[in-house]
C-alpha cells in the first residue's frame, strides 16, 4: 500500500451549499417513532446536519459495495471494508430550519495501521457547517477501512466494559425496515445495510450492519427523551464493535462527575458505541 500517495489528499477541500429544508427532519422523527419530537422546535436537532449535503455520484460512479468509487474527494484506500470508526462534534450555534447551510470539507490526517486483524488505514475528515457565513457546527468524522476478514483470523479484542451502571437501559432491534428507511433518509448505498446476500457472503457479517451514524443518533435520542429541549453542546462518539440486525441491542445513559455517558451495548452486553454528550 502507497501510504504516502493516500497523504496527498491531506487539505484537499470540499463545498457543498444546501437548505436546511423540514422534510428530512419529519423523516427523522418518524423513524425514531415521534409524534413530536424531543428537540427544540424550529432547529435542525444535534446530529440532524448529517440529513442534509447527500451524496449524489452518479449510478455509474458506484462501486461494487454501493458506495462511490474512491479518489475524488476522500483519498483511493485499496481497503474494501469501510466504516464510521468515531468522531466528535461541537455545536456552536442553532441552525435554523430552512436556513441556507454549507458544509466545507477538509482531509485532515491520513494513517496507516497495522494490527491483529490486519491493515487499517484512518482518514478524518474535518466539516464546519456554515450558517450565514458563520460556523454553527464543527465535526471532525473518522473513517476506518479494513480488509475482508480471512477464515481463521483472530477474533478482534474485546471492548471494553461498560463505563458504569447504566441508570436509563432502552432495549432495541434494528430491523431491516428501520435500516432501509435510515439508508434512504442519508442517501446511503452501501449494501452492507440492506443486502443481507452481499453483507454475509462477501463482507463476511453474521447480518445487516446497523450504521454507525444510527447508532449515534440513537444515543443523542436517548438523552433527549430524558433531557426534553436541552440545547447539547457537544458529542464525542467511538465505535468498539459493529451491530448486527440479527439481535436486539441496548442504549444505556449514565450521569454522574459532570458528565453524561451513553453507549449502545449488543446481545453479551459489552459497549459497541461508546459516546459522552454536554448540554444545557
Amino acid at each position: 500500500m502507497d501510504i504516502e500517495l493516500l497523504k496527498r489528499w491531506i487539505g484537499r477541500e470540499e463545498r457543498v451549499s444546501g437548505r436546511a429544508n423540514p422534510e428530512p427532519l419529519q423523516g427523522l422523527a418518524a423513524l425514531l417513532d415521534h409524534s413530536s419530537p424531543p428537540w427544540r422546535a424550529g432547529e435542525v436537532p444535534p446530529l440532524g446536519h448529517w440529513l442534509y449535503f447527500l451524496p449524489t455520484a452518479l449510478q455509474s460512479g458506484l462501486a461494487a459495495d454501493g458506495h462511490p468509487h474512491r479518489g475524488g474527494f476522500l483519498p483511493p484506500v485499496p481497503l474494501p471494508r469501510r466504516m464510521w470508526a468515531g468522531g466528535t462534534v461541537s455545536f456552536r450555534a442553532p441552525v435554523p430550519i430552512g436556513a441556507a447551510i454549507e458544509r466545507v470539507s477538509t482531509i485532515g490526517d491520513v494513517s496507516h495501521k497495522t494490527g491483529a486483524s490486519g491493515e487499517m488505514v484512518f482518514v478524518a475528515v474535518d466539516h464546519r457547517i456554515l450558517v450565514d457565513g458563520a460556523v454553527a457546527i464543527e465535526e471532525r468524522h473518522d473513517i476506518v477501512y479494513r480488509g475482508h476478514a480471512a477464515p481463521g483470523s483472530p477474533a478482534p479484542a474485546a471492548p471494553p466494559p461498560p463505563p458504569r451502571a447504566a441508570e436509563i437501559t432502552r432495549s432495541y432491534l434494528a430491523d431491516p425496515v428501520i435500516l432501509f428507511r435510515y439508508s434512504a433518509l442519508t442517501f446511503n448505498g452501501h449494501r452492507i445495510h440492506y443486502d443481507r446476500d452481499y453483507a454475509c457472503g462477501v463482507e463476511g457479517y453474521p447480518g445487516l450492519v446497523v450504521h454507525g451514524p444510527l447508532c449515534a443518533t440513537l444515543l443523542v435520542d436517548l438523552y433527549l427523551r430524558e433531557h426534553p429541549g436541552a440545547r447539547v453542546t457537544g458529542f464525542a462518539y467511538r465505535a468498539r464493535a459493529p451491530l448486527f440486525d440479527v439481535d436486539p441491542f441496548t442504549l444505556n445513559l449514565a450521569r454522574g462527575g459532570g458528565r453524561t455517558e451513553l453507549w449502545t451495548a449488543g446481545p453479551a452486553g459489552t459497549p459497541a458505541m461508546t459516546a459522552t454528550i454536554e448540554g444545557e
